[in-house]
């Protein structure tokens, strides 16, 4: 049975039809990437939503020659950068992204319009705060602007501030109970378990000269089990978090741990941060929020002084765990700081150094100081949120750290 010479050719038509809607919408996206203009080669138009969304590319990133004010180029126009300086056209152009972007690439814009037009200023303005999508970056960026920030502003700032928190509490601290009481439990072996707390690993490697093989089978002479964590403090944690301009991101996310860690009983934790002064905000646990507003970034970075305050404040060092965030450019005394690590170490404090508490990886930081922490058996290196839980873990029942590979 032959086909019909008019079904072949349909279906031809048809297939013809779906490459040239695939290549239009290969050169739609090329337009949206490259900004229009003769130079970029698609000789594509754009127009409605299309149009809309190139207009808030192009306020953030056109071309540095022609500074549009206002934030809405119009369709065919060539991109030129620009917000205007006031705060309606960044509100409306906040608006504009928020409607055609998923809230992940909001937040990037957000940022690179803070970083690449010098918007920080405007976040001073209440309705602006209002306006825009509340992320880790944002409250790093309010936490610069500091005692800039009018009283008219800092109900709103909170606000926004409260939300990320909330948002960060509700993500990690189940998480973080969890694992870490799990790690509490362990590292309380007793030697008289009671059946459901017999940990069966330990108990028949430690009964292999016990083997039957005639029974094929272990007699457990010897049992090892879970001791479950005491209501009272067994482990003592100390945050202890560089507030320099880098690391705003961590400042964040340590206080929100700080709280979780605060929050359990078998855990006593001090979170201390610092610049050049060192300033203890153990009493502000209860409100990651107060912690946030109590810290001021920038500034110079004193280690060693930090460390010395934190060493002053540990009691019971075998059971403490010390926790530098920061990357490690110094400015105090170089040698001074490692003697500190050296001796916390060779006292049994189990010291870990992060450089970074964060999503985005490690950031600039003094590799020669690294290196020389790991030779003290303290390994630097980037953390995210959701590894620190695992960290934390590691660190309590003194086991070797999940090291992220660098790779």
């Amino acid at each position: 049975m032959s086909v019909p010479v008019t079904s072949v050719e349909q279906e031809q038509e048809q297939e013809q039809e779906q490459e040239q809607e695939q290549e239009q919408e290969r050169l739609r996206r090329w337009r949206l990437v490259l900004g229009g203009g003769a130079a970029d080669g698609t000789g594509c138009g754009l127009s409605g939503q299309d149009a809309a969304m190139d207009g808030a590319l192009a306020a953030l990133y056109g071309m540095e020659d022609g500074p549009r004010r206002g934030g809405r180029p119009q369709a065919g126009q060539e991109r030129s950068a620009g917000l205007g300086a006031s705060a309606p056209s960044v509100a409306r152009w906040l608006g504009d992204i928020r409607t055609y972007f998923p809230s992940s690439v909001v937040q990037i814009m957000q940022r690179d319009a803070i970083d690449r037009l010098g918007l920080a200023t405007l976040l001073l303005e209440p309705e602006m705060l209002e306006a825009v999508e509340a992320d880790v970056h944002l409250v790093g960026t309010l936490m610069s602007l500091g005692k800039a920030m009018p009283e008219t502003t800092k109900e709103t700032a909170r606000a926004v501030v409260r939300k990320v928190v909330d948002e960060l509490e509700k993500r990690l601290a189940t998480r973080t109970r969890a694992t870490l009481t799990g790690a509490l439990d362990r590292s309380a072996r007793v030697a008289r378990p009671r059946h459901h707390d017999i940990d069966w690993n330990r108990t028949i490697a430690a009964n292999l000269k016990h083997y039957l093989p005639e029974y094929r089978t272990v007699v457990p002479e010897r049992l090892i089990g879970y001791g479950r964590a005491a209501r009272s403090v067994r482990k003592e944690v100390v945050l202890c978090v560089d507030q320099s301009g880098s690391m705003a991101a961590s400042v964040v996310y340590a206080s929100v741990f700080g709280a979780v860690l605060a929050s359990m009983r078998s855990i006593d934790t001090r979170l201390v941060v610092f610049d050049t002064a060192v300033a203890d905000l153990t009493d502000r646990l209860d409100d990651p929020v107060d912690v946030i507003f109590g810290t001021r970034l920038g500034g110079g970075t004193d280690i060693n002084r930090a460390l010395a305050y934190c060493q002053s404040r540990i009691t019971r060092p075998a059971e403490t765990v010390v926790v530098l965030i920061s990357d490690l450019y110094e400015g105090g005394i170089r040698d001074e700081m490692l003697k500190r690590v050296t001796a916390m170490k060779a006292s049994g404090v189990q010291f870990v150094t992060l450089l970074a508490l964060s999503d985005e990886g490690a950031p600039a930081y003094d590799r020669e100081h690294a290196a020389a922490l790991a030779a003290l058996g303290a390994p630097a290196f980037a953390c995210t949120p959701d590894l620190f839980p695992e960290v934390m873990a590691a660190a309590l029942e003194k086991r070797p750290l999940p090291v992220p590979d660098p790779g």
